[in-house]
């Protein structure tokens, strides 16, 4: 894939803010930066790095618009047992959600080139960075680390729709790891080779993050945290080790979130999703959408238009307590006859939509802890009071379990169900745990209603585009099942 515009930073928010650019970087007319340019000093990086973060809003990351979008948003929940098609769709997603699509499918090679956009941002942004080390160490340590987080986050997104075998050692092929703008051909590395490099990021970046000029976020205040800091590192690095199964490590980086995030409490829960500053709403790392930026979630339920494209299966509904449990009126609304998804509604009274998307909540630090503990012997007690911990927090008068064994496993699974529900896991928590999914209602829109472990479906195929791009990607590296 062939990049030599990199779009710049619309979040770089007001015409005011645009004027003050002009010095540093040449804002063209169709707001385009070109990469040829060179910065002169750390404030010219630190600009680059807001346009970084802007392009994680674009409709094929966890952006939303009205043809196939929300990649990381909703898509993965569209594609599970969570959701349900109904006759409102437009049928933007009916090859994905019925996992009908080849190399040549154009929201997949959307996703592939969105992604890489933002790698290839960040690698300006960390472009002879190094050289004005000394001018701001704490401010270079600052850039120079969200940066390397996100390059690491973004490719790790992108192995969990094309990586086959997801563990830490896995010979099968993982995705092109671009360190430098414009790097056109790159082979594909394996997925341990993937692991290594996303590992290496984040280990650096966490160092630097640990010694900066000011804080990234506002100290403990966990309502909007709209940048990388050291410990949102941490949350990646815990939800990176479980998908590579590496489990003591995972266990280790969410016990450090963990420590120094609380879990809201019951009376507060609502306030997350409305965007409600309420001091401390557990948000780890919250990505902002205000308006005109688009929408994270509106091709789930579009709330201006009352459309439900997908609705909520009725099998997730019945695993919630409805009388007690807090998640349940946080999650869901019914209006007429039928029931739809709620919780990106909007911020305060408002019903447009236009809500910050959570990325990283502490709740998958217990769910990700308690799922490690269950695979390190002599830890079922652990999982179950991470599990217990949660469950308390949510559920009014919630009476502690007393599981063990694959009783245990399944709860924690379940619960990892109901509170990440639409928040971009579900797809991948059964690929990554090697279950069958079972659309239990499945629907008239819906043509496949099971998928098999063993499915070439859950491995999207790498697009036609970046084979014929990429003289070092061929035919024979595609994915099993497309060529």
């Amino acid at each position: 894939m062939k990049l030599k515009y990199i779009i710049f930073g619309m979040a770089i928010t007001g015409a005011s803010m645009f004027a003050a650019c002009n010095s540093v970087i040449d804002i063209e007319p169709e707001f385009v930066l070109d990469g040829s340019q060179r910065f002169n000093n750390l404030d010219d990086y630190e600009f680059a790095l807001i346009g970084t973060y802007a392009q994680f809003r674009s409709t094929a990351y966890y952006g939303n618009a009205s043809g196939p979008a929300g990649g990381f948003s909703t898509m993965p929940d569209m594609m599970s047992d969570n959701l349900t098609e109904t006759g409102e769709s437009l049928a933007n997603f009916r090859q994905l959600v019925n996992f009908d699509y080849a190399a040549d499918n154009t929201a997949i090679e959307g996703l592939w080139t969105a992604a890489y956009r933002i790698i290839a941002q960040a690698n300006i942004t960390l472009r002879g960075i190094d050289e004005f080390a000394s001018e701001n160490p704490g401010q270079y340590n600052r850039v120079k680390g969200q940066a390397l987080a996100i390059r690491a986050y973004v490719h790790f997104d992108l192995l969990r729709y094309f990586g086959d075998d997801l563990s830490v050692n896995s010979t099968s092929l993982g995705v092109p790891y671009k360190t430098e703008f414009n790097q056109d051909n790159i082979a594909r590395p394996t997925v341990a080779e993937s692991w290594q490099n996303i590992f290496a990021d984040l280990a650096e970046a966490k160092t630097l993050l640990s010694d900066t000029d000011r804080a990234i976020n506002s100290s403990g205040n966990f309502t909007l945290r709209a940048n990388i800091d050291e410990i949102t590192v941490d949350a990646i690095m815990a939800r990176a080790y479980l998908y590579s199964g590496q489990y003591q490590q995972a266990a280790d980086a969410a016990t450090d979130v963990i420590d120094q995030v609380p879990l809201v409490s019951r009376t507060s829960f609502a306030a997350i999703w409305r965007d409600e500053n309420v001091g401390s709403t557990e948000v780890i790392w919250s990505l902002p959408f205000n308006s005109g930026e688009g929408t994270p979630a509106t091709n789930v339920y579009f709330p201006s238009g009352n459309r439900s494209s997908f609705r909520p299966s009725e099998e997730v509904i019945g695993q919630f307590d409805q009388q007690n449990d807090i998640r349940y009126n946080a999650y869901f609304r019914t209006i007429g006859n039928r029931t739809v998804v709620s919780k990106f509604l909007g911020k305060g009274s408002l019903n447009d939509g236009i809500v910050n998307w959570k990325v990283i909540r502490v709740s998958e630090m217990y769910l990700i802890r308690a799922e490690a503990y269950t695979n390190i012997p002599g830890n079922e007690l652990n999982a179950l009071t991470d599990l217990n911990t949660l469950r308390a927090s949510r559920i009014e008068g919630y009476v502690p379990a007393v599981l063990a064994g694959e009783a245990l496993v399944d709860a924690i699974e379940l619960e990892r169900r109901k509170e990440l529900f639409v928040e971009g896991h579900r797809f991948f928590d059964i690929k990554r745990t090697t279950r069958n999914l079972v659309r239990s209602d499945c629907g008239t829109n819906f043509t496949t209603c099971t998928l098999a472990p063993d499915n070439r479906a859950w491995a999207w195929p790498i697009p036609i585009g970046e084979i014929i791009a990429n003289d070092l990607i061929s035919e024979s590296d595609q994915n099993p099942g497309y060529n």
